[in-house]
């Protein structure tokens, strides 16, 4: 996989792939290797999506943090 790939990318390949798959027009070697790439470009897009899900996770925190100081400076 190249460094410079991006997940939108990964997703439009990893969709090429699963319809030549679905296709069954490719031999069985060449399927495997679908399969692999398609495997690995699943969890290159896995790995993205964790990172997402933990950047929301902490912002959100941050976010509820400054809310409760904001909501506490207001009672004094």
């Amino acid at each position: 996989m190249k460094k410079d790939e991006t997940f939108e990318l990964s997703i439009k390949k990893l969709e090429d792939i699963v319809s030549k798959l679905e296709n069954g027009e490719e031999s069985l070697e060449d399927s495997l290797k679908l399969f692999k790439e398609g495997t690995e470009l699943a969890g290159f897009c896995y790995k993205i999506l964790e990172n997402a899900e933990q950047k929301i996770t902490d912002l959100s925190k941050v976010t509820l943090k400054d809310k409760l100081k904001e909501a506490e400076s207001i009672d004094e």
